[in-house]
């Protein structure tokens, strides 16, 4: 049964996908199947044999034609066709109202978004990597044009910025806030086996770390060291962090964030503040942690929390009996989504972006840097690979915006000028071949004077 909305009586709003064949583009175009008023006009892919074939699976293959020119693309919209195209240069700008950019690399996000914003259409922004280099000033310009620049719904930064203006409307004090990385680790206490994304590793100890114990830290340390043999942390988060604290004015408490391996019923002790035993250093932390769960255990399904104080004991201790999770000693409690639908849900971004919904404004406060984590020599050329988009060699790492240090993803391609040592963070000045627009863009952002929080379109 579909339940009627609103939104299925708007007028139609006509779509244009990048990173069509892509993961995200599929869950997002097989939604619009059932939110008829979004148009999928255009599809933008290199590979327009795959998009074809998905399209096939989707039943949407009998409207959909390959463009090489704008004039074309524009005549098959014009004639309720689908137009799939291989780059910018055969988009028609003139028949689209959103463009959903999800094609996840910097050089060719930074331009299709730039182009939309040019040709007065508004940007619904997937690709994380291009908002931690380009979304200052992209949104800027959007905003200076009458146009909606926001973060993809169904992806952690958003659904967490959503979160957060529930959270901050009925006037919760945050203490932390963040994700669960992208996999659980499911611990068997059976056999002692700790699993994670497919990878499973003996891990007995565990069996005797299942609850937090008097010393939070020290549990803490034991966990992440029982599971040390797999990789838990990954740049995709350190950049999802980055766009959620150019939005809030938080900052990471640590350079490379906690990743406390943690239940679900525990956060709000593990992200109280450290003079109550906790991590949390500084209010407004925002952090990852690896979901540990049992056999039969629902997961956290890489959802998004908030740590907050609690105030009132009595009614917080009613709340408790409810089952919701509270610190051990009252003090926070955690507020938390457990999932993210992805593309099933940016057709709410889309409808925001055409409605010019208020939304938190980036600032450059916080900058995705990228520090050495071996000796990298001169004329290595740094490049963005692998699930989680990271460049070898290089940790991602969160810092405040006064720093030198070049933006992690603007990296992807450059090559190093001379040798950078282990320890030391990679800066412009230490590499070539950098994409001029976005380094452009990175720069104009950078030099927007921060402000206060505030709410724009």
């Amino acid at each position: 049964m579909l339940l009627p909305h609103p939104d299925r009586d708007r007028s139609p709003i006509r779509v244009a996908l990048t990173g069509a064949n892509g993961g995200y583009g599929r869950t997002f175009l097989a939604q619009v199947t059932r939110t008829p008023e979004l148009i999928p006009a255009v599809l933008v892919d290199p590979d327009v044999d795959g998009v074809l074939a998905m399209l096939t699976e989707l039943g949407l293959a009998a409207r959909a034609l390959v463009s090489e020119a704008p004039t074309r693309t524009a005549q098959i919209v014009a004639d309720g066709g689908i137009a799939l195209v291989r780059s910018a240069d055969a988009i028609a700008w003139g028949v689209l109202d959103v463009l959903v950019e999800a094609c996840g690399k910097v050089p060719q996000g930074t331009a299709y978004a730039a182009a939309a914003i040019d040709n007065d259409t508004h940007v619904v922004m997937v690709s994380k990597e291009v908002d931690t280099v380009a979304g200052v000033a992209l949104h800027a310009r959007a905003v200076a044009g009458g146009l909606s620049y926001l973060p993809g719904d169904g992806d952690q930064p958003a659904n967490l910025l959503r979160m957060l203006d529930w959270v901050s409307a009925v006037g919760l004090d945050i203490v932390a806030i963040g994700k669960a990385g992208e996999y659980d680790l499911q611990f068997d206490p059976v056999s002692g086996k700790l699993t994670q994304a497919g990878e499973t590793i003996d891990a007995p100890s565990l069996r005797d770390l299942l609850t937090l114990g008097d010393d939070v830290h020290e549990t803490l340390e034991q966990r992440a060291q029982a599971a040390s043999e797999l990789k838990r942390a990954a740049a995709a988060d350190s950049c999802e962090m980055t766009v959620v604290a150019m939005r809030t004015g938080a900052s990471a408490d640590t350079e490379a964030m906690h990743y406390p391996v943690a239940r679900i019923d525990e956060l709000a002790d593990i992200y109280a503040s450290r003079e109550h035993g906790g991590l949390v250093g500084t209010d407004g932390a925002v952090d990852v942690f690896s979901a540990l769960r049992l056999p039969g255990e629902a997961s956290f399904a890489g959802g998004v929390f908030a740590v907050v104080r609690t105030g009132d004991p009595v009614t917080w201790e009613v709340l408790r009996a409810k089952g919701h999770v509270l610190s051990r000693d009252g003090r926070y409690a955690c507020v938390y989504w457990p999932y993210h639908y992805m593309g099933v849900e940016t057709p709410l971004t889309v409808h925001a972006a055409v409605d010019r919904a208020p939304a938190p404004s980036p600032r450059a406060t916080t900058v995705l840097a990228a520090r050495a984590v071996r000796d990298l020599p001169k004329g290595d050329v740094l490049a963005v690979r692998g699930h989680h988009h990271e460049i070898d060699g290089a940790a991602p790492v969160m810092l405040g915006v006064s720093t030198e240090a070049a933006a992690y993803y603007l990296l992807d391609g450059a090559r190093l000028v001379r040798d950078v040592p282990a320890g030391e963070l990679i800066r412009e000045s230490d590499v070539e071949g950098l994409d001029p627009l976005a380094r452009d863009l990175h720069r104009e952002g950078r030099a927007l004077t921060p402000a206060t929080r505030d709410v724009t379109r």
